[in-house]
């Protein structure tokens, strides 16, 4: 995965039944990243994001983060990133298809 600070957050549709309330929440928590980082300015991301020595309030920070937009987009299921990060392809592939959704959702047939 590549992230830059300036386009990270555009990259996933908005689901089309997000309230201004789950849009908030996520908009404040990502704000929470960025404050927590903002402590540590000497510090690089690497450092930052070290799994060893990564700062306290920047992990609460990134897991209210991850609760905020589980709940905007609906996802229930495992949180690891490479789950939740599978469902939200799966629902950008949805929302940016062609096809109509019911083609999306039938399983090909096997041929013999």
């Amino acid at each position: 995965y590549q992230y830059s600070a300036g386009i990270v957050y555009n990259n996933f549709v908005w689901p089309k039944d997000v309230t201004d309330a789950q849009r908030e929440a996520v908009e404040d928590t990502a704000q929470a990243i960025l404050d927590a980082r903002a402590k540590y300015i000497n510090s690089s991301l690497a450092d930052l994001y070290d799994p060893l020595a990564m700062p306290v309030e920047l992990v609460k920070a990134h897991e209210a983060n991850d609760r905020a937009v589980d709940k905007a987009y609906g996802y229930k299921g495992a949180s690891n990133d490479a789950t939740r990060v599978a469902f939200l392809f799966k629902l950008y592939d949805e929302a940016m298809s062609l096809l109509p959704k019911a083609t999306l959702k039938r399983k090909a047939k096997s041929v013999v």
